[in-house]
């Protein structure tokens, strides 16, 4: 999450996390057992690199945002991989806890520094324990929930919703108007993941 905020500090969200999906997408396409899943996986990097804009925007962008978000789906595929086996050792919210609470002991650290204490002021604190809850907390929950009962290949293709939701919120949030092939692609990555539901399902 820290690197994907980094990357959208200088590159717009929806490429953002189109870039990101390319962790999730890489284990999707690893764990490809039976012809027909494989449908599903390309109409999803079908939707993914239809997403984003064309060479001549790629190549403006800022290449650390690029990098940042490149590197958050690394971790996003490292977190699908072992966050399966970790969700089947201890009960997700656990797994949670522990997670976050080893991640602040290096970031609250980190950031008081860098804002020379400005991160921990009192008026702060409400809105940053909010953020914590709804980017963090409550998603980090429910997906070992759902990593423990459905297969990784499964699951990263539905994860692929992801950036079609920041398309939509770019568009209705932060007014980044779509083009008709951006709202194409976002079709392509809900049929993604409602047929690969779907073939699960029957199998």
């Amino acid at each position: 999450m820290l690197l994907l905020y980094l990357a959208i500090e200088t590159i717009p969200l929806g490429i953002a996390v189109a870039l990101e999906f390319t962790g999730p997408l890489l284990v999707a396409l690893l764990s490809i057992r039976r012809a027909r899943d494989s449908l599903w996986i390309v109409l999803a990097v079908g939707g993914v690199i239809t997403l984003l804009p064309d060479l001549s925007g790629v190549n403006a962008l800022d290449p650390r945002g690029v990098a940042y978000a490149l590197a958050a789906g690394g971790c996003w595929a490292g977190y699908i991989l072992f966050g399966q086996k970790a969700g089947n050792l201890a009960p997700g919210g656990g797994t949670v806890a522990l997670g976050m609470t080893v991640a602040a002991l290096y970031l609250v650290p980190a950031g008081y520094v860098a804002t020379d204490g400005a991160l921990l002021q009192w008026q702060l604190l409400p809105l940053g324990i909010a953020v914590a809850l709804i980017s963090s907390a409550i998603p980090y929950s429910l997906e070992m929930i759902a990593l423990r009962n459905m297969p990784k290949q499964t699951f990263s293709v539905m994860m692929s919703l992801e950036p079609a939701v920041a398309a939509m919120a770019g568009l209705l949030v932060l007014d980044e108007q779509l083009a008709l092939r951006q709202w194409l692609a976002i079709g392509m990555v809900i049929t993604a993941s409602l047929g690969s539901t779907l073939s699960a399902k029957r199998h």
